[in-house]
């Protein structure tokens, strides 16, 4: 294999993940008129899990 078509393939990889993140977040997206869509319930439990954290880091010890 050449150099040249070997550095070709190497941002294939990071392509493909962001086409697939982007589809993810997009069908997670599609139903966000309500509070009870999948993506509005995965943002409050990692708003209150963050909040948990900040918390208990901020405890003396």
């Amino acid at each position: 294999m050449t150099r040249v078509r070997r550095l070709r393939q190497c941002g294939q990889s990071s392509v493909e993940y962001g086409v697939v993140c982007a589809a993810l977040a997009f069908a997670l997206g599609v139903g966000m008129v309500d509070d009870g869509s999948v993506l509005h319930e995965l943002l409050q439990a990692l708003r209150s899990a963050y909040q948990k954290f900040s918390f208990a880091i901020s405890l003396p010890l």
